[in-house]
């Protein structure tokens, strides 16, 4: 087997989730921000409801080419230009949604806000978000405010990211209506950056 072309770049705490059964065949996902597929190439090849949709046009049209010829029997319409804030995806259309290196884009509270229930909106109920993104977690005393009424941080790479915490991540959960599937795990890349990985089930009352 070409491990490489059998599951692309996928990341691997997503893999992590379709090793433990939690993404399985009568789910119908929707990557949230795809980009040019990199999570999406093993699901495609294996057939299953994949959907996607990013800001972005370039990437879109990217993984459109890959479904086209890892999938070709999909609708035309799954991957879409259109920020996770104003999707055009119904309310409770997926049962697993990705968000991978998406919400640390934010520009404030505020667009933070929007992206994350724009995000949990199309999920339904008992439905798993997978979700990475940039945190403080590990790195307080590393990373650089640059505003101090937000959460704007210059990284230790030189970047800007909007960063989340633990205690913001655990508040988010609770005010959508969801369970943690497991404990908040964060990498923290030497001199770069942290990412935290959030797991979360939807309760069968949407937020």
């Amino acid at each position: 087997m070409d491990i490489q072309a059998e599951f692309g770049a996928i990341d691997i705490y997503l893999f992590d989730q379709l090793l433990r059964g939690r993404i399985v065949r009568r789910d119908r996902i929707v990557d949230a921000g795809c980009g040019g597929g990199r999570n999406l190439v093993y699901l495609l090849r294996q057939g299953y409801d994949v959907w996607g949709l990013d800001a972005d046009p370039d990437p879109i049209r990217d993984v459109r080419a890959i479904a086209s010829e890892l999938a070709p029997a999909g609708p035309p319409d799954r991957f879409r230009v259109e920020p996770v804030e104003e999707s055009t995806f119904a309310d409770a259309f997926a049962t697993v949604v990705i968000s991978s290196a998406v919400l640390h884009f934010a520009r404030d509270d505020a667009h933070f806000d929007a992206m994350a229930r724009g995000t949990w909106r199309i999920l339904a109920p008992g439905g798993m978000l997978f979700c990475r993104l940039a945190s403080t977690i590990g790195m307080e005393s590393r990373v650089v405010p640059l505003d101090p009424a937000g959460h704007r941080y210059r990284l230790p790479d030189g970047t800007v990211r909007y960063l989340v915490d633990e205690a913001r991540l655990t508040a988010l959960t609770g005010a959508l209506g969801g369970k943690l599937l497991d404990p908040l795990k964060t990498t923290v890349v030497q001199d770069q950056r942290s990412m935290t990985t959030w797991v979360v089930r939807k309760g069968e009352s949407r937020a």
